[in-house]
């Protein structure tokens, strides 16, 4: 690690520590590293595993169940688990791992890793997951591939969560607009998909919108992505990780087409202060939103609901999206025994897909879409394509400065129509560069 890593990571680790004493809580759940619970010793003893997840809410119950069953299915194997909040997760990761403390095993997102790998925190499990008997070609290659950095697999990925579109059927079909299949019709082209949103807003009641969407941040940005890779546009990171790499063109022409749907067209509700309550109260036709809101949608009475990928606009299938992945970090003391057990654990999530998919996401291996279980979920088998089609971005540490700094600062300049798609092409690119060059 070079001196500006050690002096970032130092950085952090003293920022995390004051965080964490700020919260006033025992964390109650530090990890074991390499002194926890029993070790293999290749003469039959249990190997105790402490792992750390962030899911609450019902990813935190399915992530319990598959825990509680593959230890029931592995006598041999034991997994502790400590539920840490979302929002300290990652702080406290990094805190734990620079202190020799932290777990056995543990969640990355994918967007994520690239910053874990930098810092230290998260080791390559390719020698685990040789041991383990890990098949990677099972896993999906577009999810798997954003996992593999320089060339070694940092982590076992069990879902894609993209960015995707939900259809209210009941006011479809009151506006003449859904389909005997019980989808929306329209021509899938640019001009097509405005002409759906056009129609609804002279159909729908009053009180009604035909696009719900925020008018700044993520799920305004996760359509801006979309389309720009839909376009071809390339990641806006060079491939060296040095340099911005935006194709102002096609970023252009994606930023142009989002502002109007908001300023031209008006099938946008500006300053919407719940595009996801309009979709749920029945108030918006259509919303593009993440996979994790179709529990949501399923869960609210007497909501009529469709899924489909965001449309194909412009020229290919492309969209936003993340992954949950899980990791091994770095102990102390590197046990094979250990490592081997953990990659078990990993790969058996995977494995369990289907339940996983309760909450909407799409599991990592494309076998399960087959299995009975995850057929008996409505919904998803109406996206599971987007598994192949999610845009992810390069593996920089930076993406995230990026993201907040660069693209949030001046495309929320755009859809407020403060700022011309043009001028903000120029800005961003400007400000990539700078952020790379910190």
């Amino acid at each position: 690690m070079n001196s500006r890593r050690r002096w970032t990571t130092a950085l952090l680790l003293s920022l995390a520590l004051a965080a964490s004493a700020c919260s006033g809580g025992n964390e109650g759940g530090q990890g074991t590293g390499d002194d926890g619970g029993g070790s293999g010793d290749g003469k039959g003893g249990k190997v105790t595993l402490s792992s750390w997840t962030l899911f609450s809410g019902g990813d935190g119950d399915n992530m319990q169940a598959m825990i509680d069953a593959f230890n029931s299915e592995h006598p041999d194997i034991k997994v502790e688990n400590t539920v840490l909040e979302w929002g300290e997760y990652y702080t406290k990761l990094i805190t734990a791992v620079g202190n020799g403390n932290g777990p056995d095993i543990g969640i990355s997102h994918t967007s994520r890793l690239p910053d874990l790998i930098n810092q230290g925190v998260v080791s390559s499990m390719d020698d685990a997951a040789e041991a383990a008997g890990i098949d990677w070609s099972t896993f999906n290659p577009n999810i798997l591939g954003a996992t593999v950095v320089d060339g070694k697999h940092y982590a076992v990925p069990i879902d894609t969560h993209p960015f995707v579109m939900y259809y209210n059927k009941k006011l479809l079909k009151e506006a003449g607009l859904l389909g005997e299949d019980g989808k929306p019709v329209f021509d899938n082209t640019a001009d097509g998909f405005v002409q759906l949103l056009t129609a609804l807003k002279e159909k729908l009641p009053k009180n009604a919108m035909p696009l719900a969407l925020p008018s700044a941040n993520d799920d305004v940005f996760r359509l801006w992505w979309a389309l720009y890779h839909q376009l071809g546009g390339n990641d806006v990171i060079s491939d060296d990780l040095k340099s911005a790499a935006l194709d102002s063109g096609k970023a252009v022409q994606a930023m142009q087409y989002v502002q109007d749907l908001f300023h031209k067209h008006k099938v946008i509700r500006l300053n919407d202060p719940d595009f996801v309550k309009s979709f749920q109260s029945g108030t918006a036709a259509i919303i593009m939103t993440g996979v994790w809101t179709t529990g949501v949608w399923e869960s609210t009475k007497g909501l009529e609901f469709g899924a489909m990928p965001i449309p194909k606009i412009f020229d290919k299938e492309a969209t936003w999206g993340d992954s949950h992945t899980v990791i091994l970090p770095v102990t102390k003391k590197e046990d094979p025994e250990k490592r081997k057990a953990a990659a078990i654990f990993a790969d058996y999530l995977a494995q369990k897909g289907a339940l996983w998919a309760k909450a909407g996401h799409i599991p990592a291996k494309p076998a399960i879409f087959d299995s009975a279980e995850f057929k008996a979920l409505p919904y998803r088998s109406d996206y599971v394509s987007v598994a192949s089609t999610v845009a992810f971005n390069k593996p920089s540490e930076k993406n995230w400065q990026i993201r907040d700094l660069a693209m949030f600062k001046f495309l929320n300049e755009v859809w407020a129509n403060k700022m011309s798609p043009a001028d903000a092409a120029v800005k961003i690119q400007a400000e990539i560069d700078k952020v790379l060059k910190q």
